[in-house]
């Protein structure tokens, strides 16, 4: 063990509470967009390039959600780095290619921030650009 380090019982109790407040926050956030109208498609759907948190259909739109829970909105915002938007990108096409279903559908990356105590903040295409899919 590396002097300073957690014991790992410790840190696995960690990794399975965060893991638990995840999929919660991913509960919740579904039925917000739900009460907005859309068909939620997917739940943690793995991808070979990577997993989507939510996988949601409103129209002719597919949104693509990434789900933050954090102690506030403004920290959950930010904690979408670049490589992740990349990974979504890149797993949004290939959903959107691979499922005949959904290839004509405009593809959108919409962002779902929470934080206790405060009602959920949906950014519907939270990172215009670069998708280049659908109608």
């Amino acid at each position: 063990m590396v002097a300073g380090a957690p014991p790992p019982l410790a840190r696995q109790a960690r990794g399975a509470a965060a893991r638990k407040l995840g999929r919660r926050a991913e509960v919740w956030a579904a039925l917000w967009l739900m009460l907005k109208g859309y068909r939620i498609l997917g739940f943690r759907l793995a991808t070979p390039l990577g997993e989507i948190d939510l996988l949601a259909q409103r129209g002719r739109v597919l949104a693509v959600v990434e789900v933050k829970q954090r102690t506030t909105i403004e920290d959950a915002l930010d904690a979408v780095t670049p490589t992740q938007r990349e990974r979504l990108r890149r797993a949004a096409a290939h959903v959107s290619a691979h499922r005949a279903s959904l290839r004509d559908l405009f593809v959108r990356l919409d962002l779902i921030a929470l934080a206790p105590g405060r009602a959920p903040r949906h950014l519907p295409d939270a990172w215009p650009g670069g998708l280049g899919l659908g109608a």
